[in-house]
């Protein structure tokens, strides 16, 4: 590849990233049609890369499989000790990485500062977990032994979105390495240039070909999801494509991992701390860190009609003060949406919510910003019904929507009556209101009087349309695993 194509524009921030397909241990241009790269709050072109089509998948494939049993037979200690290593050299880049996400993705340099150092944690945490993936030993009569092994499964993918670009990257690397498999990653076609960054700053730590970094779009997914030789997929996104990973795995039998969408319920109680409540409702959209673009943000509040005119006021004060600004820039507290599609959609709840009688008690026209990007400002929706498209679509944006309850049961009928439960968060001061609520609501994981915050070892995941499967702990390394069970009868 010729070296003006090999990177980005010298001087450009994103010029030490690789511009091609990561295959083998090297870079190359893919066999696919040419994408630009923008920054979405400018419109700059920031990149452009060839896409990866099924031939390149090919031989992603095939270094990988090659390299895996390399890797499995170096042992649990010497693959933790690789990741570790791997986790102080992203640390060492953070400030690169952010940089790269920020005008990637459109997310604040303080949010992306905080997903580099979440990214390197959880390598670390798996690198320490190399050696959990344990057996067991079944009693037996006489002269037999029965004992399980837990083994790798071979090459496995990941297809991670455009909302945390180095974070899921990183993260999301770091548990199927841990197991002792092969990985074969595919960012988002719209932010790939961290990932692309991120192997290469530590390729070369691992067997030729592990790792592979493989961007474009809808296509090479479909082919990930079809090809015979990747023995599983983790995906985090949002429903429809996770039944559409599905439906492409069917046919090969592959595992899926999937992380979805939901349309989280944050409950203020009437004995609840109000102010606090309002500080965790806002907090809870993660503003600071993806603009909402969280599948996490939990988007529809539900307060006691007690409280209803207390918290609506409370959090457009909070909305309204946000500072939106460049991404890239200091003291940015929100940027702007990842892209042009996402922009849309937002817009569009957005506008049917007000033509349907929402209204609006925080929102509007963003100032300030370039015209270019894709900003718009915290929106807040009250007064509509429990059955609103805006109170039970996932917008996937800086909006929030707030529905006055009275009755339990019938609060916790519209909590849970919906096809997703991602997360959920419950405001009160009673511990047994709190136990009660915390077992009756639908979701994967639940909090008290906090919002957003995950914790290392804490299972993350869905129920219903949310996903399968549970990530950022144990379980989702032993998700990469294979059980085996030997018997051996002595002779002598």
């Amino acid at each position: 590849m010729p070296e003006d194509r090999l990177h980005a524009p010298v001087g450009d921030a994103v010029s030490h990233v690789p511009l091609g397909q990561y295959i083998g241990g090297d870079f190359r241009p893919g066999r696919g049609s040419m994408r630009a790269v923008h920054c979405p709050s400018n419109g700059h072109l920031l990149a452009q890369i060839e896409d990866a089509i099924a031939s390149d998948l090919d031989e992603a494939v095939a270094a990988a499989s090659e390299a895996q049993r390399a890797w499995a037979d170096m042992g649990p200690v010497a693959r933790g000790v690789a990741l570790k290593s791997a986790a102080a050299r992203i640390r060492d880049s953070a400030e690169e990485l952010a940089l790269i996400d920020a005008l990637d993705c459109g997310n604040p340099l303080q949010g992306m500062r905080f997903d580099i150092g979440l990214g390197a944690t959880l390598m670390e945490y798996f690198a320490g977990l190399t050696a959990e993936a344990k057996g067991e030993t079944i009693p037996q009569p006489g002269n037999k032994l029965t004992f399980v092994t837990r083994e790798p499964m071979g090459v496995v993918a990941r297809i991670v979105p455009f909302n945390h670009p180095a974070l899921f990257a990183i993260a999301k690397l770091a548990a199927p390495l841990a197991a002792g498999n092969a990985v074969i990653l595919k960012p988002s076609e719209e932010t790939p240039l961290s990932a692309l960054r991120v192997a290469d700053l530590i390729g070369d730590l691992f067997p030729k070909g592990l790792i592979a970094v493989l961007t474009g779009g809808a296509d090479i997914g479909a082919a990930i999801c079809a090809h015979p030789g990747i023995a599983a997929v983790g995906l985090i996104g949002s429903v429809p494509t996770g039944r559409a990973v599905m439906r492409g795995s069917a046919e090969t039998l592959k595992q899926t991992q999937l992380e979805l969408g939901g349309k989280n319920a944050l409950v203020i109680c009437e004995d609840a701390d109000v102010k606090r409540a309002i500080a965790g409702a806002v907090k809870g959209m993660n503003l600071g860190w993806t603009a909402g673009q969280s599948c996490g943000s939990t988007s529809r509040v539900l307060v006691h009609e007690r409280h209803y005119d207390t918290v609506v006021a409370g959090i457009a004060a909070e909305f309204d003060a946000v500072r939106l600004g460049r991404p890239e820039e200091e003291g940015t507290e929100m940027g702007c949406l990842s892209t042009e599609a996402q922009y849309n959609k937002v817009q569009g709840f957005i506008d049917r919510a007000l033509t349907s009688g929402a209204r609006m008690a925080a929102g509007g026209p963003p100032k300030g910003v370039p015209a270019e990007g894709f900003f718009v400002r915290p929106t807040l929706f009250c007064d509509v019904a429990a059955d609103a498209e805006i109170a039970r679509e996932e917008v996937f944006g800086p909006v929030l929507t707030v529905l006055p309850w009275r009755d339990e049961a019938e609060m916790l009928s519209v909590v849970n009556g919906l096809d997703v439960g991602l997360t959920a968060s419950v405001w009160t001061r009673d511990i047994d209101r709190a136990m009660r609520l915390t077992r009756r609501i639908e979701a994967g994981y639940v909090w008290v009087n906090d919002t957003s915050d995950h914790y290392l070892g804490a299972p993350f995941g869905g129920v219903k349309q949310s996903g399968i499967g549970r990530e950022e702990c144990l379980g989702e390394m032993l998700a990469y695993t294979e059980t085996k069970t030997v018997t051996i009868v002595s002779q002598g």
